[in-house]
């Protein structure tokens, strides 16, 4: 990031996430061309790998314009009505400036600062602590906001975060991302739905015997051919399901990438808006395993400023760690991380206080020279003992009688 500059990353950002998003529009392809393996042999059950394999091809080009159209329809749905999905989805409501005054001067300074056109402006009432923007073009931009962000994070602190989401949008990353998870969306859809004929075929086929070797009274080189094209089908099914798995996996790796590598560059951004790389560090920890969204679903999830969720050995984790992006604001932009705040789970599993048992020593009476306190009043005088050893004043003593 240093040795070649903010703009510079963007746009070699981009130009890989426009060359990430065309091989997943391509994985659309490759799980038409598994269901056509898939189709061949529940059509022709005695062919071999190459027939089948061939025929699937044939099947693929037949089937390509179809599958485009398709494709290209889902997004158009996706372009005209996301926001409404995920309004429906988070509960988020569109607020003006006399109703949220504070954040949407915030905002708004920060758009005239840049000469950014000003984003809708939404309210997510809930306790987690996170934000997302959305949209995919000028008119759809928005931000939205939780109660919690709101309650817990101060001016300074509200600011950096919108000043990351704007550079989410200043950098085209909403647009790619709302995409990307559109299609890999796609991906997922037809890849469980291929997954789910499949098992279907696979246990009629067994049930009926479409791929047995043949009765007895076949000759022994009709049954080797019978046998050798049972083999074929159950290799070309093989085949099938390992495209479908690579294609699923491939367009979560993908997504992953445009989210992971984007995060840092809208933390960079959002300190090049505020000039204050503190403000960014201190939302992040106030904001670090607090942001989990009841109710959302990973796709919204993906758009936030963090993003909780981890997969497996943090392989399918959407965001870099806090950690990672506190470290990155220090070294890059001089910021002075205060250190991770408690964990709000480990707080609320921490024991209570024992309490005194009943076999327990009884406590002493906390009297006004108690050392559980300051005196409640000035000290009593307290005269001095008289020769024969009692006291010439007060024969009461604070404990009793001499």
């Amino acid at each position: 990031m240093a040795a070649y500059g903010l703009y510079t990353h963007i746009a070699s950002n981009k130009f890989r996430s426009m060359l990430l998003l065309a091989g997943l529009f391509a994985l659309v392809y490759v799980l038409v061309y598994a269901g056509a393996l898939v189709a061949e042999v529940v059509i022709n059950g005695n062919g071999t790998v190459a027939y089948y394999l061939s025929r699937a091809f044939s099947d693929l080009l037949k089937a390509a314009p179809f599958a485009t159209i398709a494709a290209i329809a889902w997004i158009a749905i996706a372009y005209f009505f996301h926001q409404s999905m995920i309004d429906a989805v988070t509960g988020g409501h569109g607020v003006t400036r006399q109703e949220q005054p504070r954040l949407y001067n915030l905002l708004e300074n920060l758009c005239i600062s840049r000469g950014i056109t000003m984003p809708k402006l939404k309210i997510m009432e809930s306790p987690a602590l996170n934000a997302f923007a959305t949209g995919l073009n000028p008119r759809q931009y928005s931000i939205t906001v939780t109660t919690g962000l709101l309650d817990a994070l101060d001016d300074k602190e509200i600011e950096a975060v919108l000043g990351h989401e704007l550079t989410h949008i200043k950098n085209g990353d909403v647009q790619l991302m709302v995409v990307a998870v559109i299609i890999a969306g796609v991906v997922g859809f037809f890849g469980e739905l291929f997954f789910r004929l499949f098992t279907n075929f696979s246990w009629s086929s067994g049930s009926g015997g479409s791929w047995s070797s043949g009765s007895s009274s076949r000759s022994s080189s009709s049954s080797s051919d019978s046998k050798s094209s049972g083999g074929g089908a159950v290799i070309v099914i093989i085949v099938a399901i390992v495209l479908i798995v690579v294609a699923w996996l491939l367009s979560q790796v993908v997504k992953l990438a445009l989210s992971r590598s984007r995060e840092y560059l809208a933390d960079a951004g959002s300190v090049e808006l505020t000039k204050d790389p503190d403000a960014m560090i201190s939302a992040l920890r106030k904001i670090e395993n607090r942001g989990e969204l009841p109710g959302a679903t990973s796709a919204v999830m993906e758009l936030c400023v963090d993003n909780p969720r981890e997969g497996f050995a943090d392989l399918f984790a959407t965001h870099p760690s806090v950690q990672s992006r506190v470290d990155a604001l220090v070294k890059f932009a001089g910021g002075h991380d205060p250190g991770p705040l408690p964990d709000p789970t480990e707080e609320m599993n921490q024991p209570e206080t024992e309490q005194p048992g009943e076999d327990a020593p009884p406590a002493l009476p906390h009297g006004p020279w108690s050392d559980a306190g300051s005196p409640a009043g000035p000290l009593p005088p307290v005269s001095a003992p008289s020769p024969s050893g009692a006291s010439a004043g007060n024969p009461m003593g604070p404990w009793g009688r001499h």
